[in-house]
């Protein structure tokens, strides 16, 4: 044991939630709070402070398995490796570089997405690399660039919520996901602030609101251009910020104007006193914010739709002000850090764009490569899924379960059995782990150091607290011996902090600069905000962006003339209702290791379909029945749970398990043109009473 107690973070949410871990006599950690953390303060959800209960050897992977005979089997790492080396090579002599996928995940360390895609593309040679974030924050990151000219999940610490005057809080369900955040919302009330959520369910968070606009899954783009028209209607914009801080007001006004209140209330459900009430909330009080989560982002037209969020604050000058602005509540633990430092398609680290000649040549300099051998953009993470097989032979997956995350996951689980080669680090045996040709056990959080970046953009050091168990090795020691049975000996250090210097050289002069962030500074202060260059006034750090100008050329935000468009797939007569999906609180995204903490699952222990009992009537079906909810994707079933806190024309369900309850079987694919996130949270369903196998009407 390396101390008495290590200051550390949570491994779950974006939040980065302090902690610290004290030895046991028996072995292993426990979880004490940390008050001097300024985000949590010291609380804890219940994932968080049964964490520590995944570090048992009895629930992960204690050693690499190699499949032989239809079946996975204990191997030795020179075995694994040389194995998993030999394939890769064999793939791309035959098939060339770009038949090879690399795929990422939001929770890897600054130093593992990192090293990742430097791997693919220095190693490999390959374009075919993304990641599960985006599936989670990349429609909130392109509506950012594309109006700030800067991606940040919050460009102001969460500090500032409780002592602005109305947050909008639009598709999030914190009290679940990040149940330590909602201290700011009751905070923010108690100061005499105000909330509005807006959530087509009842939701814990949706309790808390002093007004709750309930509109149809899919309509969150025309319910902020219905804002935005009220806001013109009634005199309610800012004129001289406008003037002075933005472009694109005319095009951008001229959508809105398009949107009318009563039309608004006939698309989103929303009436049109309710729609008035929720602008006289936010445009009273001198500062107010706009916060989207998943809600409004995982749509075929999520980027458009936090784009018209924007405009409200926009046009009301409500973005780089104090206590004001527009704000993504990023959902992975590095969910912010992971897009930020090359595991992305099109990214390189510093949030630099590949297809950049500047980016390029300056990454290239510090990798020690030309930089026309960096290979360009390649797909997306989904449209890399589906490639599978096909174009890409190999998979190199790190850090996801696709197999229960992803959208039409029964297409991706039939594209990941075909690859000629699978390989899967991970901490246990995932579904996606389960089907691969080599499984490599790595560490955990609070077996290894590195940094994270938390939704506020706070970079984070996590400290080692315990070793891991005999038989494990780090996520950099894989790509480290990888990369030297590949022809590669050196640039790939094991060393975490040996890679974050070498991060920090790449990152600095990009857009998420951490060239002035040490190993030294994190453990001496509260995590460190980028951008923070070596020099200059932003060296201490950049709590607060956009204050003095925005991150575009001529330092002016962008508005975005976007107007209403019908989901990728809207219900009809065979499929008449909607499907949405979430989290609940006791479990964490694919579930892969909260299922495996009793605590939890006594808790949360599977799949529900959440139904109106106007509609739980009309099927006949009780509480608890089993009901099949079936797309043209496929069909899932689980126990009703029948509540008022959801629309009539609306079913939610979870998406945390595998089997027949999966969730992500029925969702659909259709991407967002621009950030390519897949539809996640409406399709056209129906349900069906699976006793009787009788169909709704």
């Amino acid at each position: 044991m390396e101390t008495a107690s290590t200051p550390t973070h949570c491994p779950y949410c974006a939040l980065q939630c302090g902690m610290a871990l004290s030895p046991l006599p028996a072995g292993g950690v426990e979880v004490s709070e940390r008050a001097d953390f300024p985000v949590n303060r010291g609380a804890l959800c219940g994932k968080g402070r049964t964490a520590p209960e995944v570090l048992s050897s009895a629930v992960r992977l204690t050693s690499p398995l190699v499949r032989e005979g239809g079946t996975l089997v204990p191997a030795s790492w020179e075995e694994a490796l040389d194995r998993v080396a030999a394939g890769l090579a064999s793939v791309r002599a035959a098939h060339g570089a770009d038949a090879l996928g690399v795929f990422g995940g939001g929770g890897l360390t600054n130093e593992k997405a990192y090293s990742l895609g430097k791997f693919a593309r220095v190693v490999l040679g390959t374009s075919q690399i993304d990641y599960n974030g985006r599936f989670c924050m990349s429609s909130a990151a392109a509506a950012g660039t594309r109006a700030f000219g800067l991606d940040r999940g919050l460009p102001f610490p969460l500090e500032d919520i409780p002592r602005t005057g109305c947050v909008i809080l639009v598709g999030s369900n914190l009290a679940e996901t990040m149940p330590p955040a909602l201290r700011y919302f009751a905070e923010l009330r108690e100061n005499g602030g105000t909330l509005i959520v807006v959530d087509p369910r009842r939701t814990r968070t949706a309790e808390q609101a002093d007004l709750h606009l309930a509109p149809r899954p899919g309509t969150d783009l025309a319910l902020a251009l219905g804002l935005l028209h009220l806001v013109v209607a009634e005199g309610r914009t800012d004129e001289a910020y406008i003037a002075e801080r933005t472009a694109g007001w005319e095009e951008a006004r001229a959508a809105a104007m398009a949107h009318w209140p009563e039309y608004v209330e006939r698309i989103t459900g929303v009436s049109v006193p309710q729609l008035r009430e929720a602008v006289r909330l936010f445009r009273e009080p001198e500062a107010a914010m706009v916060l989207t989560a998943r809600g409004p982002e995982q749509q075929s037209k999520g980027t458009d739709t936090v784009g018209a969020w924007i405009n409200l604050c926009l046009a009301t000058g409500r973005a780089g002000r104090p206590l004001s602005g527009y704000g993504c509540l990023t959902g992975q633990g590095n969910g912010q850090g992971g897009r930020e430092h090359g595991q992305k398609a099109d990214q390189l680290p510093g949030y630099r764009k590949l297809t950049d000649p500047e980016a390029r040549r300056h990454v290239a300099g510090v990798w020690g490569v030309d930089p026309d051998s960096l290979p360009g953009p390649g797909r997306s993470a989904y449209e890399l899924l589906d490639a599978l097989g096909t174009d890409i032979r190999a998979l190199l997956l790190m850090g996801s379960n696709p197999v229960v995350s992803a959208p039409r996951a029964a297409h991706v689980e039939e594209r990941l059995r075909s690859l000629g080669l699978l390989v899967v680090c991970d901490v246990v045996l995932s579904e996606t782990a389960a089907l691969a040709d080599v499984v490599l056990p790595v560490t955990q959080w609070a077996e290894e150091t590195g940094t994270t970046t938390s939704l506020e953009g706070r970079v984070l050091l996590r400290r080692r607290a315990l070793p891991p168990p005999a038989g494990i090795r780090s996520d950099l020691e894989v790509l480290h011996g990888l990369a030297g049975r590949l022809g590669v000996e050196k640039g790939f250090p094991t060393d975490p902090e040996e890679v974050f210097e070498e991060l920090r050289r790449a990152s600095a002069g990009g857009p998420a600069d951490y060239s002035g962030i040490s190993y030294r500074r994190l453990a001496e202060e509260q995590g460190v905000f980028w951008p923070c260059p070596a020099e200059g006034p932003a060296a201490a750090g950049t709590p607060r962006l956009f204050l003095d100008r925005f991150a575009t050329e001529d330092g002016r935000a962008r508005f975005a003339p976007v107007t209403h468009r019908p989901l990728a797939e809207e219900p009809d007569a065979e499929y008449p209702l909607l499907l949405t999906t979430g989290r609940v609180v006791a479990q964490y995204q694919s579930g892969a290791q909260t299922r495996r903490v009793a605590e939890l699952n006594a808790a949360a222990p599977g799949p529900f379909v959440e139904l109106h009992p106007r509609l739980a009537a009309r099927l006949g079906a009780a509480d608890g029945d089993p009901v099949a909810v079936v797309s043209r994707r496929g069909r899932a079933v689980a126990p009703a749970r029948v509540t008022a806190t959801i629309r009539p024309d609306t079913v939610f369900m979870p998406f945390h398990w595998p089997g027949e309850g999966r969730a992500n079987t029925l969702t659909n694919p259709a991407l967002d043109p621009t950030s390519r996130m897949p539809e996640f949270k409406a399709c056209a369903v129906r349900v069906e009473t699976v006793r009787a196998e009788t169909a709704l009407p």
